[in-house]
């Protein structure tokens, strides 16, 4: 079965029977987290979440030396992604959010893990090649190159039997999959395989045309102002052509904008952009206008939890706390089926 035709029947078990299903996901924090990801994950995860799967996020801070030499900030920058979390819905009272580097039982999984992959099902996954290709460092670090094992022991010290991801990220998953199966038939049963569940997320391109990217200076955060917002989209790229059209293939910078808009209210883009008419600047006005109202209670909410620090350090200790409890039953679960109780 393949993976689209397997997502939409896992869609199906969600609505079904929510609680049987238990989804690890998260994020580096390389920086602040942008409209990108608000329509690519975010509002998933808060979807799922209002379902009632129980939600694990992990704030990846280990993972930002995958490709990094220092971490700058980064205490400063987990604190913005859990503002973020918190303003777009992710609720810590039904929601486990955690920073890796806290989970020393998760971080031991990789040994066993390590020893169940080859170098050469590495060195083959693509996500990896990518990765490592647009690496800022001149080599590649062990970290990098094993980054897919550590992903895998994100998703299984909790038990995660479901993972939201696009099509890219396949291949890390399925290296997930093949270690919990090796596990198994190596030592006995602990982990699941987790199932794939794939993101129908919109492609953002960012204000100059690229991809939108934390490192390419060219998103929408959650956390800029109205007036940021509509500066940064007043210099967005579009084309020569006046008359506004949904056109993604011929189009891209100008269509994008007109998706951001529909994202935004909630509409289709064919018929935002008939709405629409002729214009650059009308487009960038109907996008800064739909924005703007659309973050607006976003950014009230991570204002107010903004001004309460203390708070949201509380919520990632309690976070990290849960995450240990369950990483060190799940190690303990391992090291019997290992053997190596003394």
């Amino acid at each position: 079965m393949d993976a689209i035709t397997r997502s939409a029947e896992l869609e199906l078990e969600i609505q079904a029977d929510p609680a049987r299903f238990r989804v690890l996901t998260g994020d580096r924090p390389t920086g602040p987290l942008h409209l990108g990801h608000l329509f690519g994950t975010l509002r998933n995860r808060v979807r799922m979440q209002d379902l009632g799967v129980e939600l694990f996020v992990i704030v990846a801070d280990y993972q930002v030396l995958t490709d990094r030499d220092v971490a700058d900030r980064l205490a400063e920058t987990v604190e913005g992604l859990v503002l973020d979390y918190l303003a777009v819905g992710i609720d810590p009272e039904r929601a486990t959010v955690f920073t890796h580097s806290a989970v020393p039982a998760l971080n031991q999984l990789l040994l066993p893990f390590l020893s169940l992959v080859t170098v050469p099902e590495l060195q083959r996954n693509p996500t990896v090649k990518d990765e490592i290709a647009h690496s800022r460092q001149s080599s590649v670090s062990g970290l990098m190159f094993t980054y897919p094992v550590h992903q895998a022991a994100d998703i299984l010290f909790c038990k995660g039997n479901l993972v939201p991801v696009g099509l890219d990220q396949l291949p890390h998953v399925e290296i997930t999959r093949t270690i919990a199966r090796r596990f198994t038939e190596r030592y006995g049963p602990v982990f699941p395989e987790p199932d794939v569940l794939l993101s129908a997320a919109p492609v953002l391109l960012g204000t100059d045309g690229t991809k939108m990217s934390k490192s390419r200076n060219n998103a929408i955060t959650l956390g800029a102002t109205a007036d940021e917002t509509a500066r940064l989209l007043k210099g967005a790229r579009t084309d020569a052509d006046r008359h506004i059209t949904y056109d993604p293939v011929n189009r891209p910078e100008v269509s994008s904008l007109v998706l951001l808009a529909a994202l935004c209210q909630g509409r289709d883009p064919v018929a935002v952009a008939a709405e629409i008419g002729d214009g650059a600047a009308a487009l960038k006005r109907t996008v800064i206008e739909a924005v703007n109202e659309f973050l607006a209670p976003i950014r009230a909410r991570r204002a107010a939890y903004a001004a309460d620090l203390a708070y949201v350090r509380k919520i990632v200790q309690v976070g990290n706390e849960r995450a240990n409890a369950i990483a060190e039953q799940t190690l303990s679960e391992v090291r019997r089926a290992m053997g190596t109780v003394y």
